[in-house]
């Protein structure tokens, strides 16, 4: 464990951040996969729409997974939390990177994301009574 420490000085203890921070490492790594995949093989940009909304499910419950383990408790709510934070993020960053108007609809993502994150959480907690 010493040789993390020298590696990695500093460990992010606070839950909502820690899930955060991991949920978008995952989508991170799961875009960049999914531009390889784009690259190198036959996959057109028009089929992206369902691996981009499974790239950010995954994110999610990663991220709800991580802040349900961290605070041992609440596991639910610290994922729904996770989501919520999440899906306004990315709604925020696709509001200012496309120079559209959200909507209502734009909104209605926050549900789902709220949903996957809550069950993360859930696994969290019960992966630390291990």
């Amino acid at each position: 464990m010493e040789s993390n420490r020298k590696i990695l000085p500093f460990r992010i203890s606070h839950p909502i951040v820690s899930g955060i921070w991991y949920a978008f490492l995952w989508m991170m790594i799961g875009a960049l996969i999914l531009s390889i995949c784009l690259r190198i093989s036959e996959l057109r940009e028009d089929n992206l729409t369902v691996y981009t909304y499974l790239i950010h499910a995954v994110s999610i419950a990663c991220g709800g997974i991580v802040a349900g383990k961290r605070t041992g408790r609440r596991g639910w709510y610290q994922g729904a939390l996770i989501g919520f934070i999440y899906g306004l993020i990315v709604l925020l960053i696709s509001f200012l990177a496309l120079d559209s108007s959200l909507t209502l609809g734009d909104l209605g993502y926050l549900i789902p994301a709220m949903l996957i994150g809550a069950v993360g959480g859930v696994m969290g907690v019960n992966l630390n009574r291990n």
